[in-house]
């Protein structure tokens, strides 16, 4: 899958915000149902303009994403 084909980022459209082709629907958005807990099946039918390849589209961006900057984690120390 080629998530490039799924998302956009047009400045007239959200800010500038990325988002599903032909909607106003934010990867953001989708990102954050899914970091609460909701499966692809429950956003799809929050957002029924979404199919499951849109879902899967936007967590390739982002682990695309993830890819380009290091992200600080604080070190735990055992007790």
């Amino acid at each position: 899958m080629k998530w490039q084909n799924y998302i956009t980022v047009d400045p007239s459209v959200c800010h500038g915000r990325a988002c599903i082709n032909g909607t106003r629907i934010m990867a953001s958005v989708v990102l954050d149902n899914l970091a609460i807990g909701l499966t692809p099946d429950e956003i799809i039918h929050s957002y029924p303009s979404l199919s499951r390849e849109m879902v899967q589209a936007v967590i390739a961006y982002a682990a695309e994403l993830s890819r380009e900057r290091v992200v600080t984690m604080p070190y735990m120390v055992a007790a």
